[in-house]
């Protein structure tokens, strides 16, 4: 997993999410695996994918610092400035 981290951090999400694939067809309960695979899916973009992953880790541990990334991701997704929307 650490080889996956340093993926993400230096930018390379979509290999680490192809190991990531592999890894959870053969190990479906890693907590750590679902919630990294939806840290490399919030690095390319993909919310509603990063968001999925991240709720898979906390349904399997709700101790996952997925929750704190997924309470994250919301809390920018529910973010509105009114004044932008009278211009």
């Amino acid at each position: 997993m650490e080889q996956i981290k340093q993926w993400i951090q230096a930018g390379k999400s979509e290999e680490a999410i192809h190991f990531l694939n592999e890894h959870l067809a053969a190990h479906p309960t890693d907590d750590e695996a679902w919630y990294l695979r939806g840290k490399a899916y919030y690095k390319m973009g993909e919310t509603r994918l990063a968001l999925n992953d991240y709720l898979e880790a906390i349904a399997l541990n709700p101790e996952s610092p997925a929750q704190q990334a997924y309470n994250m991701a919301i809390r920018i997704l529910d973010f509105y400035n009114k004044d932008m929307y009278n211009q």
